[in-house]
């Protein structure tokens, strides 16, 4: 026996037992965490799930394949999403545990396609459905609600051109749809010898649908260029951290005098007052946009009113001129889940107690705003906070509704040192590369970022251990996007597929049924 063989055969016993099966699906399923920042290693992405599917594959049963596939998915949340701990704690794994439950059902697609021996037809069937029934666990995770579309798969490959411009044409949805696809094929070509070919068919089709989409996708055509400020302040802690970063900020804005920007960007939540009903803070912020020539985008995370006559705590976006208020002001839509209200509070309001839950809830704003910024040649602004730069439909309406510019204004110092930063200045490179249009990601704390109408990086990353300022000049862009103008189109083609394999496998069930049952004599039927 050689050693190959004793591995596999140890590897087998330890898959026998309930404890290492299960510890080997959360393992499996926390692998894909490694093509993310901070890792970033993209290219692991497109064999990432090789391991969770041939483990899926080896069920002996339905129910076992179902169950592994839970498990996977539990470890794929809490890995994605370990920088929560220190503010949820032992809830992150509960959230996980509840989560993973959506791929139960794919664990049982994947387990019915890949089983026993496997043909071309069958491999090719694979190849499209298995891809088609994991984007349907992404769609409904991205619920607000369940906490959003953090950690879609193929938002890993946010720094692959090719990839981005796959995601110009059917969002980061397609995007995830041809790295599961990659992870199926390669787990055919190991498994099923018979089915290779299709395999490396199936393969090649995926490398000529991104080369297709490299050179027909239509691009949004260079116009020019706004010349935008970054402000981060750097993280301020201990008593009066609020005013004491604020006058920081100051300090920061003043030192772009006579640099000719367009545009000023301050992140999430950096003044914690209402500029309305504090007359001194909006002079002070005035004085700032006379001095420098541009108007000044803050966040305001405070106690306000809004045009509806609601009173509460809002994240707004508000430009403020030299002039004071300009009357353009955004409040944030899509709170998060725990972190700024609690779903359900009277029954999960025990969370507080648990970590940093959000001791009130925010309130909602009613709808996209665009700002029209008058240094830029009338160049209108869609500004974003915080996580609501990883919805894709939000960018997607505010380009739909003019927007030249895209701006995120986030806040991620309580995770300042963990994965979250990288993994949330990432997105700003999908929302762009979807929209054709740049994206400012601007924070407290950094990761602070801009990119370029086709996801391009622009000019330095402000690091979470900056303090500082940044001038960036941002190209801009007209024209649309595939995915501007279509929408989720992959979305619905993927309900399409699964809709037509649930169909089928009915009437190949019907059938069967039909050919095992017993046919009664005459003799029987007297």
């Amino acid at each position: 026996m050689d050693a190959w063989t004793g591995w596999r055969e140890r590897g087998a016993r330890v898959l026998d037992r309930t404890t290492g099966r299960a510890a080997a699906a959360l393992v499996a399923g926390a692998l894909p965490a490694l093509a993310f920042p901070a890792p970033s290693l993209w290219w692991f992405a497109y064999v990432c799930l090789v391991p969770l599917l041939l483990l899926v594959r080896s069920a002996g049963t339905g129910r076992m394949a179902a169950r592994d596939a839970w498990l996977g998915g539990t470890g794929y949340m809490i890995a994605v999403h370990h920088w929560l701990m220190p503010s949820l704690h032992v809830f992150i794994v509960i959230l996980a545990a509840l989560l993973g439950l959506l791929w139960a059902p794919w664990g049982l697609l994947a387990h019915r396609l890949l089983r026993g021996p496997v043909n071309g037809w069958a491999a090719g069937a694979a190849v499209v459905v298995v891809p088609c029934g994991w984007l349907m666990i992404e769609l409904v995770r991205s619920w607000e609600a369940l906490g959003g579309p953090w950690g879609l798969l193929g938002a890993s490959q946010w720094q692959v051109e090719p990839a981005l411009r796959l995601a110009s044409v059917g969002g980061v949805w397609l995007v995830s749809l041809l790295v599961v696809a990659v992870n199926t094929a390669v787990t055919v070509l190991l498994v099923h010898s018979a089915a290779r070919v299709v395999a490396a068919v199936s393969l090649l089709v995926g490398a000529l649908v991104v080369g297709a989409a490299w050179v027909w996708a239509p691009q949004p055509e260079r116009t020019g260029t706004a010349r935008v400020a970054v402000v981060q302040p750097g993280i301020v802690e201990g008593p009066g951290s609020i005013q004491r970063r604020f006058a920081l900020s100051e300090e920061l804005t003043r030192s772009l005098t006579g640099q000719g920007v367009d545009l000023v960007v301050w992140g999430e939540s950096s003044v914690g007052v209402d500029p309305v009903r504090r007359p001194d803070v909006t002079a002070r912020l005035a004085a700032l946009s006379k001095a420098v020539g541009a108007d000044v985008l803050v966040n305001v995370d405070a106690r306000q009113t809004d045009a509806a006559g609601r009173t509460g705590i809002f994240k707004s976006a508000v430009l403020v001129g030299p002039q004071g208020l300009t009357g353009d002001r955004y409040d944030k839509m899509r709170l998060v889940p725990f972190g700024e209200y609690i779903p359900a509070r009277s029954a999960l309001g025990w969370a507080t107690s648990m970590g940093r839950a959000a001791g009130e809830d925010r309130l909602r704003g009613t709808g996209p705003v665009t700002m029209r910024v008058p240094g830029a040649d009338g160049l209108r602004i869609g500004p974003l906070v915080c996580f609501e730069s990883a919805f894709p439909d939000m960018s997607r309406r505010l380009v739909r509704d003019g927007a030249g510019l895209l701006v995120a204004q986030s806040s991620t110092s309580s995770f300042q040192h963990g994965w979250a930063p990288g993994q949330h200045a990432s997105l700003g490179a999908l929302r762009a590369a979807e929209s054709g249009r740049p994206m400012v990601h601007a924070t407290l704390t950094g990761v602070s970022a801009v990119y370029g109408p086709h996801g391009e990086a622009v000019g330095p990353r402000l690091a979470t251990d900056t303090s500082g300022t940044a001038v960036y000049g941002v190209p801009l862009a007209r024209g649309t996007t595939l995915y501007v103008r279509l929408g989720d189109w992959a979305l619905y083609g993927a309900l399409g597929v699964l809709a037509v394999f649930c169909a089928a496998e009915g009437v190949r069930g019907v059938r069967a049924r039909r050919r095992t049952r017993p046919v009664r004599t005459a003799t029987q039927a007297s």
